[in-house]
């Protein structure tokens, strides 16, 4: 049976529905408007199929133009990864990793890691996007991402995952608060006091919405910031408290006190179940398990 398109055609019929448009296509691809809507008329027509809807100054995916996008997607992504593959058994490919971590283990726990892995891998380049877990999932399922940092929990069941750290989140408190001398803080004292807390997608604020849904009683959120430095201090002029991995929180002017019923988590390094990875991503993911102690 004959396939009526080529992955050229797909490559522009992607890049179109992606920037809802063909002469923004067009300048993303360096070929002019009119290969672009010439490919995109022999793809409709030799499926017999309309896939774009047409208006004045915008277009958009017909229904079964969505239905292809999703499989043209997925080949696209499929035929990088082969030609990635052939490329680096000829050793054309010195290699690089995009790695996503959340901020608090970006900034206190990789860059051991991550220095180490460069200095044993210097032809390999890593490119490290921090953001909250729940972003990193989305990143990696849609190819902007090899590897990332996910609480392993449900919702990331769907990955391949390798267990890195089991680290406990604790209250974080000034060292003139009432709670600092304390052994261990209930989730109600928690909830009676003002919070500042990560915005939504953070494992930091995930923890306290679970913790909130659990005891049902409501956050008294006072600030909201993704930023540690500004949230430690907000936390040591006794503006509010927040709760941070226990790591975070070793340094002046700063508490650590766990909750009453201690509050551990799960991190690991995931990716897309069967994806391919690259001889770099590989030996990222082989370097980080082999060096885990050092988190």
């Amino acid at each position: 049976m004959a396939i009526p398109f080529d992955l050229r055609a797909l490559r522009v019929f992607v890049m179109v529905a992606d920037r809802a448009g063909f002469s923004a296509a067009a300048r993303e691809l360096h070929v002019a408007q009119s290969a672009v809507s010439q490919t995109i008329a022999n793809l409709e027509r030799q499926l017999e199929l309309t896939l774009f809807h047409r208006h004045e100054r915008r277009i958009a995916l017909t229904p079964e133009g969505e239905a292809l996008y999703a499989h043209a997607r997925e080949l696209l992504e499929r035929a990088e990864a082969a030609n990635l593959a052939m490329r680096e058994l000829h050793g054309l490919v010195k290699g690089e990793v995009r790695i996503g971590i959340p901020s608090m283990l970006g900034s206190y726990y990789f860059p051991p890691l991550l220095m180490g892995f460069k200095a044993q891998h210097p032809g390999i380049r890593l490119t490290v996007v921090e953001a909250g877990a729940r972003r990193l999932q989305r990143m990696i399922a849609d190819g902007e991402l090899d590897l990332g940092v996910v609480i392993d929990d449900v919702q990331s069941r769907h990955m391949e995952r390798r267990r890195l750290i089991r680290e406990e989140m604790v209250v974080c408190v000034p060292r003139a608060h009432a709670f600092a001398g304390r052994r261990c803080v209930t989730a109600e004292e928690f909830f009676q006091e003002p919070l500042v807390l990560f915005q939504d997608g953070y494992f930091h604020r995930e923890f306290v919405d679970a913790l909130s849904r659990q005891t049902g009683l409501a956050a008294n959120i006072a600030f909201q910031s993704n930023l540690i430095p500004l949230t430690k201090a907000i936390v040591r002029q006794g503006f509010g408290i927040t709760t941070f991995l226990r790591r975070v929180v070793d340094e002046p002017g700063l508490a650590a006190v766990s909750f009453a019923n201690p509050a551990w988590l799960e991190l690991s390094l995931a990716w897309a179940r069967d994806a391919y990875l690259s001889r770099a991503e590989s030996a990222f993911v082989e370097y980080v398990i082999a060096h885990r102690e050092v988190l």
